[in-house]
Order: C-alpha cells, then structure tokens, then sequence
C-alpha cells in the first residue's frame, strides 16, 4: 500500500472582481443597527425570525453544519464544512470549502472571492451578511 501525501492548500493572492449585490437577494438579508457595534468584522446570520452578530475574532473562521465549525448553520442543505472566511493581509477572503451545494456571494456562486462591507453571503438556505466597520 502507498500513502498518498496531500499537498498544503494556499490561498490565491490574485485580485478578485467585485461582486455587486443581487437585488433578489439583499432584500431576505438581515440587518443590524451598525451603531451599536463596535470597529470590526462581523457577520449577521439569520435564526428563525432573530438575527444575531456574530463576531469574527479569528484570521480563519470555519462556516457549516458540522460541531467543528466556528459559525455553525442548522440547515441541511449546508455542509459540515462548507465555506471559510480567512483574513491577511488586510484581505479577507470567503473560500468554499469543497462544498456540496456552493457558494453564493452576492447573487453568484464563487469558489474563492475577497469579501467588503455588506456582501451578501447564501450557503444552503442560510442568507448571512458581512460586516468590516
């Protein structure tokens, strides 16, 4: 038998087209009082009829359905592992993570794109929106 070694994943430094909002979409999205938050990255995650502010502390942010994931998503159409926000360099990137169902940002399904304030992010059913204030 051979052990198959696997090779290190590494994020495109390439710049990335800036992905307007889809209208059929940001009218579903939540929203939060921006007052009220302070300097940051933040995303808003629809639950049931609550929307909550979840803050992204961490350079790598781990979005599905699975225990693991930093951002965890109850619906069944997301996967365990199913996207990853990574910030560097003053970058922050959305990334699917070899999802069955994609990823859509702004109305477009994308496998790797930079994110900015207000993106619109669907992964299964969930509808969630970015913010850098």
């Amino acid at each position: 038998m051979t052990t198959l070694e696997r090779t290190p994943t590494t994020i495109p430094e390439a710049p990335t087209e800036r992905l307007e909002h889809a209208p059929h979409v940001t009218s579903t999205v939540p929203h939060a009082p921006i007052g009220d938050l302070s300097p940051g990255r933040y995303l808003l995650v629809r639950r049931g009829a609550e929307t909550e502010v979840v803050p992204l502390t961490g350079d790598v942010i781990h979005l599905g359905r699975g225990l693991t994931a930093d951002v965890r998503l109850d619906d069944h159409l997301v996967s365990r592992r199913h996207a990853i926000i990574v910030t560097t360099a003053g970058r922050t990137r959305l990334i699917n993570d070899r999802s069955a169902n994609g990823v859509s940002l702004n109305g477009r399904t994308v496998q790797d794109a930079d994110l900015y304030d207000g993106d619109v992010i669907v992964l299964g059913r969930s509808v969630l929106r970015y913010l850098d204030c």
